[in-house]
């Protein structure tokens, strides 16, 4: 069956399948990375960057699903989906949740895409995937570590 089995399936509060929804974004999750490594390859880079960022918001879906027992906001702020999941950010990892916030709105927006574009060079796109990769593999410790 399809992705949107499981969350059409799992969308009303009485039959949310807490076990079955934190899977569907640990796998989403884990599936965006690997676009973005994969876009980051082929030196499309402003796109590797924003599925980056996917990546990192659906591991903390993952995690708000799997605290909170209910569906994650609507929303692609990574700061407040750390805070509304109760996680423990210090300085540093707020910082970087804003940064690859950042990615999400500016991979998307035309007028802001282009000058986005002429700042991802190879270099400036390889320090940014590695602090999204530290990002989610940190989140994904997290979810380990709690069992």
């Amino acid at each position: 069956m399809g992705k949107g089995w499981c969350i059409q399936q799992t969308m009303t509060k009485e039959k949310l399948n807490i076990p079955t929804v934190r899977s569907y974004w640990v796998k989403e999750a884990e599936e965006a990375l690997t676009v973005a490594e994969h876009l980051f390859e082929k030196k499309d880079y402003s796109y590797a960057l924003f599925f980056g960022h996917l990546a990192a918001e659906k591991m903390l879906k993952a995690l708000y699903v799997d605290k909170l027992k209910e569906h994650a906001p609507p929303t692609h702020n990574l700061q407040r989906l750390a805070r509304e999941a109760g996680l423990s950010v210090d300085e540093e990892k707020n910082q970087r949740l804003l940064l690859i916030t950042s990615f999400n709105i500016e991979a998307r927006y035309p007028d802001i895409k282009r000058s986005f574009r002429k700042k991802c060079t190879a270099e400036y796109t390889r320090e940014q995937m590695q602090i999204i990769r530290e990002t989610f593999q940190w989140l994904k410790e997290m979810m380990t570590s709690k069992k």
